[in-house]
């Protein structure tokens, strides 16, 4: 497989395929990095930030596309990223203005694969999460709740977890260990 350079934005936050971000462009730096991802000079990868690393995020990443971006009231920009595809990060150089590129390559996304009956309450768990935080749901021009693999990512960008422990279940094959943990988690909240 050939590796790819990327512009590698580091959040606070983890990002996969299928998946929404809304996030606030405010340094110089990054918003020459949307510029030049805009002009086609790089694609785009979104990383977990990691401290005490070099670069400072984690070697799992999403390549992500710029699928709608606004000013906002501040005069800052705000983009909308959509997840594509998982990459790994091999090395990065981060430029004189601060911003990162990395060397990646690209890794196998989860297939889908329709929800199991018995994970249907995972499915209508999230569902009901968006309905209390429409403002996640409003980046969505539709929703894949029949897909186990889509349900599972959505749930891991959105669980209150360390992004190390996030990072453990996105690396898996499938989707399979991560429709567990969530499952034993509504569980263990239903149960009380």
């Amino acid at each position: 497989m050939q590796t790819i350079e990327m512009a590698l934005l580091i959040q606070d936050t983890v990002l996969l395929p299928g998946g929404r971000q809304e996030l606030r462009m405010v340094t110089p730096n990054q918003l020459l990095m949307v510029a030049n991802v805009l002009k086609g000079h790089y694609r785009l990868a979104l990383a977990a930030s990691k401290s005490n690393s070099f670069p400072p995020c984690y070697e799992t990443a999403t390549e992500c596309e710029i699928i709608d971006f606004h000013q906002l009231e501040d005069n800052s920009l705000s983009i909308v990223v959509e997840g594509r595809q998982r990459v790994k990060v091999l090395s990065g150089a981060q430029l004189r203005d601060q911003s990162w590129i990395a060397r990646t390559l690209p890794c196998q996304n989860w297939q889908h694969e329709p929800i199991a009956e018995e994970f249907e309450i995972i499915s209508a768990a999230l569902e009901q999460f968006y309905e209390v935080n429409p403002d996640l749901l409003e980046l969505y021009s539709q929703t894949h709740l029949e897909d186990a693999a889509w349900v599972s990512q959505r749930w891991l960008e959105v669980l209150p977890m360390y992004n190390k422990d996030k990072l453990l279940l996105v690396e898996q094959p499938d989707c399979h260990k991560t429709m567990d943990f969530v499952l034993q988690l509504l569980k263990s909240h239903v149960d009380v």
